[in-house]
């Protein structure tokens, strides 16, 4: 099982220890871009302050994110699996997490991110700010710009289930195709309630991670192996979920699946 996840704009306040090491990340394929990204970002966050604060989109209480992006380089490295710390991983826990279900994480974890294409929960990388939606000098819009490097190297780990729980800009940067897509499953959180007696449903954001959090962790606490998206179902039943299919994947797309709570939290 591969689980796509999105990263979280909240980090970790700083890194530890070594530098990033490139040639050390998971999915080689993905150095020569990694260091184009970086390159770029750098130069940009070295030179006008006002300029980088707008190409990233950084409020006027982010400024200080320009300077921390300007000495990436240099600065500690913590495992990426510690550097995220946003709602969804909050959920995920991925600290409290035994040996062998950290062990599952380890392997079939993948977050996406605007400078590092994608990483593994252990490789280590610095805390940063760039997200997918950034048009970088010289590069132009992430998404786009990772999806060639990424089209020729996650195929070649995607060799079972994919549960893409990615929100739409990452979703950018990876589309599976072909038969991948087939072995593929998205997942949506719906809220459901009574108004006026009657049942209604809504998407939700913030407990939408919340959820994909806890619904991550317990397959990996319970050392779930679905090998498609059927046994998924299947799976997430049996761990108290209600999941309804609203497509089946065909002609190379994925199944999309529907997680309905009662409460939000």
């Amino acid at each position: 099982m591969l689980v796509l996840l999105p990263p979280s704009e909240g980090k970790a306040a700083s890194g530890a220890g070594v530098p990033v090491d490139l040639g050390a990340l998971s999915l080689p394929g993905l150095t020569a871009g990694r260091r184009a990204v970086l390159d770029a970002l750098v130069e940009l966050c070295r030179g006008d302050e006002e300029k980088a604060a707008e190409v990233l989109g950084l409020s006027k209480g982010l400024r200080g994110e320009v300077a921390r992006n300007a000495g990436l380089p240099a600065a500690g490295a913590l495992p990426a699996g510690e550097v995220y710390t946003g709602v969804l991983f909050d959920n995920l826990g991925l600290a409290t997490l035994d040996a062998a279900a950290y062990a599952r994480a380890e392997g079939s974890l993948l977050v996406f991110s605007g400078l590092w294409g994608a990483v593994r929960i252990g490789d280590r990388i610095p805390p940063y700010r760039c997200s997918m939606g950034v048009k970088l000098p010289g590069l132009g819009a992430l998404g786009p710009y990772w999806r060639a490097a990424t089209g020729a190297v996650l195929p070649e780990v995607a060799d079972g289930l994919v549960l893409d729980l990615r929100s739409a800009a990452y979703a950018a940067a990876w589309k599976p195709a072909s038969e991948v897509a087939a072995r593929t499953a998205t997942v949506r959180v719906l809220h459901e309630r009574e108004v006026g007696g009657v049942l209604k449903r809504s998407v939700v954001s913030h407990f939408n991670k919340a959820t994909k959090g806890r619904l991550v962790r317990d397959l990996l606490t319970a050392g779930a192996e679905p090998a498609g998206p059927g046994e998924l179902v299947d799976a997430l039943a049996g761990l108290g979920y209600r999941v309804e299919v609203s497509a089946r994947g065909a002609a190379g797309r994925p199944w999309q699946l529907d997680v309905v709570v009662d409460e939000i939290h």
